[in-house]
């Protein structure tokens, strides 16, 4: 099995970044299912995983987390999926992913993909529609009945592209997203945002609109930078959700006076311990191609790089890292 992968852990323009591999076709436990992958996307969890650290791998390791494919088999327990399914997944962070020709994933965290799309603008959306998906339903506990103010901070990445789109279509929330550039913010328009603010400039822009509180604040990305800001916008009993990790301890005692509620959203939570509910994301999955196929979602897919190579993994990282995407980068693996 055709794979490209890495053993060193280093920077994405070190000519060894990645690597061609050769692997053993694998084989599928009781739930689950092997696909063959016709296309992924790149996510900042992946250009994490790989950056640089002493590390080396005894086997080459492949990353890759979001995949839309057929499958091929499946393992003696599976009754969601047959061969010849086409599904869409994010995968689990603790196997080997989707930067491969073929891949395992667990029956329990995939669903049909949509088919109103094709493979490469389905794959966008797998682990970002995941990720806020749960921060706003299952975390913030947003509802249908919602009303009030939502601000989502990095509307214009992949995250928040679709966060945009998931509050806007499925609460009465006024949906609030910080971008700063023209085109990132005529991006979150597009995707449904009712105001647009700068991060930059975030207190400011939002009190030039006579907001000085929020219900609920989203943060996508760099929460250290926008802590104080936070605490000071969020209501009294607000919500704060966070997916970004920080290398500086958050102040949660900024929150106490205002009784605030704090959580955190990794969607690979249910993957990696096995949770009882992991059945969820499936359901979750599903719902969302529905949704898509309602034409109520539509793909945040902005750049499609033709083939997996080395070389345009390696760029596509690179890219990513630069913290400067709108919406969503998706390999074409149909001729892998």
């Amino acid at each position: 099995m055709k794979a490209i992968a890495l053993t060193h852990y280093l920077p994405s323009d070190h000519p060894h970044c990645f690597i061609e591999a050769t692997l053993p076709t694998p084989t599928p436990g009781p739930r689950d299912l092997l696909v063959r992958v016709n296309a992924t996307s790149i996510n900042p969890v992946d250009t994490k995983v790989r950056s640089p650290k002493a590390k080396v791998e005894a086997t080459p390791r492949v990353l890759g987390w979001d995949a839309v494919g057929d499958v091929l088999a499946v393992g003696s327990e599976v009754t969601l999926f047959k061969r010849g399914d086409r599904v869409w997944y994010a995968g689990d962070i603790s196997r080997p992913g989707s930067n491969s020709a073929q891949q395992l994933v667990d029956e329990r965290i995939a669903a049909l993909a949509p088919t109103s799309l094709s493979d490469v603008e389905a794959a966008a959306l797998p682990l970002t529609a995941i990720t806020a998906w749960e921060a706003l339903f299952d975390r913030i506990g947003l509802s249908r009945e919602s009303e009030g103010r939502l601000l989502i901070i990095g509307g214009a990445g992949g995250v928040g592209s679709i966060a945009i789109q998931l509050a806007r279509q499925l609460t009465n929330m006024e949906v609030i997203a910080t971008a700063s550039r023209p085109e990132t913010r005529e991006w979150c328009r597009a995707m449904g945002a009712h105001q647009v603010v700068s991060h930059h400039n975030l207190q400011a822009d939002l009190a030039a609109l006579g907001i000085s509180q929020l219900d609920a604040i989203f943060c996508t990305n760099a929460t250290e930078q926008h802590w104080t800001a936070m605490a000071s916008l969020i209501r009294p009993f607000g919500h704060i959700c966070t997916i970004a990790e920080s290398s500086e301890p958050w102040d949660l005692g900024l929150l106490k006076p205002k009784s605030v509620t704090f959580s955190q959203e990794f969607m690979f939570t249910r993957s990696l311990f096995q949770t009882p509910d992991m059945i969820g994301q499936h359901q979750l999955l599903g719902r969302v191609a529905a949704l898509v196929d309602e034409g109520v979602l539509k793909t945040t897919l902005t750049k499609t790089v033709p083939t997996l190579t080395t070389a345009s993994l390696a760029s596509a990282h690179a890219e990513v890292e630069a913290g400067r995407m709108v919406g969503k980068l998706v390999i074409d693996m149909s001729g892998f």
